[in-house]
């Protein structure tokens, strides 16, 4: 169906922060598929894990125990804040357990009435309906139909917003503390710890959707822990399954006690093949110093868009991230700068907020980073020329 405004190129491999189409002409991705190939192309861990496995065994739904799953788990448990894990298959599907795991919370403790959550203006938690509802963005939910009720909108970054918007039916405060697809706006350590203290004052609960930001994008495994704070429900996906679909909603014991038999549940989530990509990912990611190596790429990149910056004032009028997540504010359509970068065989991928993001895998060498940066200068001069 035409739900794509695809660029005209064909991909046959990869390798690392490398794409080639059949042709061999080779692209440095810096878009990493929209944040989801944290270990780059055809890692050969990842490799390995899904071989193996898919000479074992493929699928046998959730009506029996999958040792894998259970592994996983048990190190997601280990590595977070959390007590118990659901897996599923997508960011989206993660932001819809997390939300219905948050008002089944309040359902089972006595407070029924508690199902509304307040979310930040300029998020974005997938395509599903009620994901829709709770980004509130007008453009993606134009045409389908009333608005899934339940969501309080407040600007993001704003605490006392958060706190003028509680009331007697409010059941969580759900935000990203980076809004990627929104346009790579940081939510402050003071933010999140805000967050934080607000629920708790509240006896609402904290869920964070770490779709985009975790598993090592952010320079941590998880961004809160930038702030050094712990939600209570966290969705992720993306980055865990390292390109293969898989997603996750992380919980405590406390605030997972409504998802009983019945109440929720996916009939591909956590499937072996997933489960042993999902613990390949984490076998690198928590390697010894790989966190610390993601933050060292991170700060050489920024400082090489700021240079970037300086260079193309009258394009780029701002430089922000967290991490290998990063983007650059420009004074064009995002996608003129996209396709420019595309003819330089660079790949970097649109955000709201007229910003281009700048995802390179968390793999990614020093010489790539420069190689990508000096692609997105050529690219920049190009439009610059055409513009003048």
């Amino acid at each position: 169906m035409g739900t794509y405004a695809r660029q005209n190129i064909v991909f046959a491999r990869g390798e690392g922060a490398w794409l080639e189409t059949e042709n061999g002409e080779r692209y440095l991705d810096f878009g990493s598929g929209v944040a989801v190939n944290a270990l780059g192309h055809a890692h050969p861990r990842l490799v390995a894990a899904l071989t193996e496995q898919a000479g074992n065994l493929w699928h046998t739904s959730n009506l029996y125990r999958v040792a894998g799953q259970e592994k996983l788990a048990e190190r997601l448990v280990e590595a977070t804040f959390a007590d118990k894990v659901f897996f599923c298959n997508s960011g989206a599907e993660a932001c819809e357990g997390a939300i219905k795991a948050a008002r089944r919370y309040h359902f089972v403790s006595g407070s029924p009435e508690r199902w509304r959550i307040i979310t930040a203006e300029g998020a974005f938690h997938g395509r599903t309906l009620t994901a829709l509802a709770a980004a509130g963005n007008p453009k993606y939910l134009e045409g389908f139909g009333p608005e899934a009720p339940g969501f309080d909108h407040v600007p993001f970054g704003d605490l006392a917003a958060v706190r003028a918007a509680i009331g007697p039916e409010t059941a969580a405060v759900m935000v990203e503390p980076v809004q990627g697809e929104g346009g790579v706006h940081v939510g402050s350590a003071d933010y999140l710890r805000g967050l934080r203290e607000i629920c708790d004052e509240a006896g609402i609960l904290l869920v964070l959707d770490e779709v985009q930001t975790g598993v090592g994008r952010s320079g941590k495994l998880f961004s809160h822990e930038w702030a050094g704070i712990t939600p209570d429900i966290m969705a992720v996906a993306k980055g865990i399954g390292g390109g293969f679909p898989l997603g996750a909603v992380l919980a405590t014991e406390r605030a997972a006690v409504g998802l009983t038999p019945g109440t929720h549940g996916s009939t591909f989530g956590g499937n072996p093949l997933a489960t042993a990509v999902g613990s390949a990912v984490l076998d690198v990611v928590l390697e010894p110093d790989f966190l610390e190596s993601v933050q060292q790429k991170a700060l050489r990149l920024r400082q090489s868009l700021a240079r970037i910056q300086d260079q193309f004032p009258s394009l780029v009028t701002e430089v922000r991230g967290q991490g290998l997540l990063t983007g650059i504010k420009v004074s064009v359509a995002p996608a003129e700068v996209v396709a420019a970068a595309l003819a330089e065989r660079l790949l970097v991928v649109g955000a709201g907020d007229n910003v281009v993001r700048v995802l390179p895998p968390l793999t990614v060498a020093d010489h790539e980073i420069s190689e990508g940066v000096d692609r997105l200068a050529r690219a920049l001069s190009h439009l610059s020329k055409s513009i003048t």
